[in-house]
Order: C-alpha cells, then structure tokens, then sequence
C-alpha cells in the first residue's frame, strides 16, 4: 500500500454521532490534545476535523481514523487514494482494515472503531451527489472489512464539490440525500482551537503534490538537455574510483552554493505557485542537472542531508523541492533523492504533512529506495528525529576534526 499514511499522535478532537444504521445516539469520541480536549458531535464537525487530523485537504483519498476508549479519542490514521477500479474496493478495504488494526504503537490497545471519509471532487458536469452515489459501495466495504475485525465504524462520510454527506446517518432532517455545505474554511471552534495549538493546514493534497511534480513547462526541455549533457561528463567521473570523491566534493560546494542563494532570496509564501516560480528562477539548468546527478551518490546525498535545522530548514526545504521539480523526462527516477531529502527535513523540521507526502512520492518513484523506506517507516512508527540528527551531528563534528587533523603541520621531533 504505498500511498499510505498512518500517523498515531493524538491532536485535539472528539467525535460523536449515531451508531451505524440506526438512531441511538454513540458514545463520545475524544482525543486529547496538548493544551485541552474539542468535543466534536455530528457530521457537520467531523467534517470540518479533517483537514485538522491530516494536515492538508485530502483529494482522491479513503480517509480512516482509529478510535480508542469509551470516548472513542482519536488515533491512527490511514490515507490512501481511492482506486480507480471499482473492483479492487474491496481488496484495498480490507487492506485499509488491518493496516489500522496492525499500525498500533506498543503498549496501547487495538482499535475500538472507527472513522471513515471519502473524498473526491466531481469530474466536470457531474455533481457531489453523484460522487457520494458512486462511492457508496466502497464505504459499505469499508465498514465491512473494519466490522470483521471487530472495529465497527461509527461514521462514513462523503467530502465532495464541497458538501457532506453521511452513509451513516438515517435522520434526513441531519442528513438530508443531497447533501449539507461544508462550513467556511478557517471560521469554526475547530480552527479555532487549532490554531491555539499550533496545528497548520497545509494546503490540499493535490497542491502539496504539484510543489513536487516534475516540471511540465517549456523549461522541462532545456533542462532535460542540461540533465544529458551533464550525464555525460559525470556519470563516468562517479564511476571511477580516482574521481568519484572529487565529483562528491563538487557537488557540495555548488549545493552550499545555492543554499546561499536560498537563505538570502526568500519569497512571498502566501500563493504557494508563485513561490515555488521564484525559486524556480534561482536555479540554472546546468547547476541543477549537476545536484541532480550528484546527489545519485549515497554518501552525496547523506551530507546534503545535514542542512536539517535551525535557520536551515526552510531553504533546504525549498531547495529540494525545486531540484525535485527539474527531475524531468527520463530522469523521473532521480527524484528520489531530492524527495527523500525534501520529506527528511520537513520532519526534522516539524512540518509532518509535507515530510509524508514527500516521502510518499519518493517511495512511489522508487520504491527500493533504501533511506526513504527506513525515514517513511520511522516515521510513521511515530518516532523523534532527535536521534538521527544526533548522529548526523556526530558525523558532521567527526568530519571536520579529521579535516582539521589533516591541514594541521606534524608535530616537531625533539631534539637528539
């Protein structure tokens, strides 16, 4: 399943509605928070939760919430596309069930239940409610497979064309067949408290996946030629042993370079495209077709990797996302590392949407590749980047004690 995306802090939401199918009313669902408890009730506020719980507005998604506990408190959560076929609904639902039910960090219990949402705009002509229509069958699957495992789901929602609607819920005066209007973005206790506590809405999926697409404008083809005419001159350098530490130590200082460039040029963050064309503007093909091809090698890559904190987040950041950007044509594939680099300091970092999309997109480009599986399973196991920013420190420290060892003059021989 490698579009998915578990996650197992709690944030601040509750959630309570109706049992599946009939009236009684369920128990509350709660979740604590780090500065108090949300008690969300009904459809209107769980839907308004979500991008909450994500840290995005999921497009095309299957969209599932653990609940623990009489309160029912949140906890993992699963994101995956919606596939296409409807016949494999009902294999990636059962899929999606005993991923919530496996993806539990040690010492706490199994899920109790469950939410689930479906998400997905309607095609041009078409209506929310025909979306809501077509997916029915999936969400019945869904509840089909969590209710195997014992893990009933107590709410389905549709999220599309911007309404709600409830698979669950038999009130028509709550749920009415054509759907409820999605509150205004930003303008709930949700938000509200969300922002209290520091948690960011990042945008939706589809606009965190253009900022790392490859480039589809007429600057695609030059850098494409720049990427082929730099292939031919580093490539062997890399693969000989006499030069590949030289082609390294280029990289590097031209990385260190643009990272300059980077901390001095920043841009207006507000429209995320017109940010993303200004530090398009900062790179030249020929030094990105350079990055690009050095950073294919490991230990490249590993020391590009410790512009992680502090001041250098941000710029690192963006940086990798525009060299991700120029992987173009046939070089798609050497996104991975650009991507990995771009997920692994948006964790250190703290930004975890953006870290899981780009470590998402790695792992589809390349799904061998070796440190964006370990960073996206540490990741989703809910671990501290603490401890590798240690050893990379330490690496880092060590490094430059050899350097200055090595420019330091021997010592004088004592006298006869």
């Amino acid at each position: 399943m490698t579009q998915r995306e578990s996650e197992h802090r709690g944030h601040s939401e509750n959630a309570g509605h109706t049992q599946p199918g009939g009236s009684e009313p369920s128990r509350n669902h709660t979740s604590a928070g780090a500065r108090g408890e949300i008690a969300l009730r009904g459809p209107a506020q769980l839907a308004d939760a979500l991008p909450y719980l994500l840290g995005f507005y999921p497009d095309d998604s299957i969209v599932v919430v653990a609940l623990h506990g009489e309160r029912g408190r949140f906890g993992g959560r699963i994101r995956i596309g919606i596939p296409g076929a409807p016949e494999e609904w009902r294999a990636v639902s059962a899929q999606v069930a005993a991923c919530l039910e496996e993806n539990v960090k040690p010492g706490r219990r199994r899920p109790d239940g469950a939410i689930v949402f479906l998400c997905q705009d309607p095609s041009p002509g078409a209506s929310g409610t025909s979306v809501m229509e077509r997916l029915r069958p999936l969400a019945q699957a869904l509840r089909t497979a969590c209710g195997e495992r014992e893990m009933p789901v107590y709410e389905a929602l549709c999220l599309s064309g911007g309404s709600y609607w409830s698979y669950c819920c038999p009130d028509a005066d709550c749920c009415p067949a054509g759907g409820r209007p999605l509150g205004v973005p930003g303008t709930s206790a949700m938000a509200a408290a969300a922002a209290y506590a520091g948690i960011q809405v990042r945008g939706s999926l589809r606009e965190m996946e253009r900022r790392l697409a490859a480039l589809c404008t007429e600057k695609a083809e030059s850098q494409e030629r720049a990427l082929d005419s730099a292939s031919k001159v580093l490539v062997p350098r890399m693969l000989a042993p006499d030069s590949r530490d030289a082609v390294a130590d280029e990289t590097l200082v031209l990385a260190e370079k643009l990272m300059t460039r980077f901390r001095t040029t920043v841009p207006e963050e507000r429209d995320s495209a017109a940010a993303d064309a200004h530090d398009d503007r900062l790179l030249s093909h020929a030094d990105t077709a350079a990055v690009i091809l050095g950073l294919q090698d490991r230990r490249t890559r590993d020391r590009a990797a410790e512009w992680m904190e502090g001041p250098d987040v941000g710029p690192a950041l963006r940086l990798w996302r525009a060299v991700a950007r120029r992987c173009v044509g046939p070089y798609t594939e050497h996104s991975a590392a650009p991507l990995t680099l771009a997920g692994w300091v948006a964790w250190s970092g703290g930004d975890e949407p953006t870290a899981r999309v780009a470590l998402d997109r790695a792992l589809r480009c390349d799904p061998e590749y070796v440190f964006a599986r370990l960073l996206h399973r540490a990741f989703n196991d809910g671990m501290d980047p603490e401890p590798l920013r240690r050893c990379m420190r330490k690496e880092r420290e060590a490094r430059r004690a050899g350097e200055k060892c090595d420019h330091t003059d021997p010592a004088p021989r004592s006298a006869p």
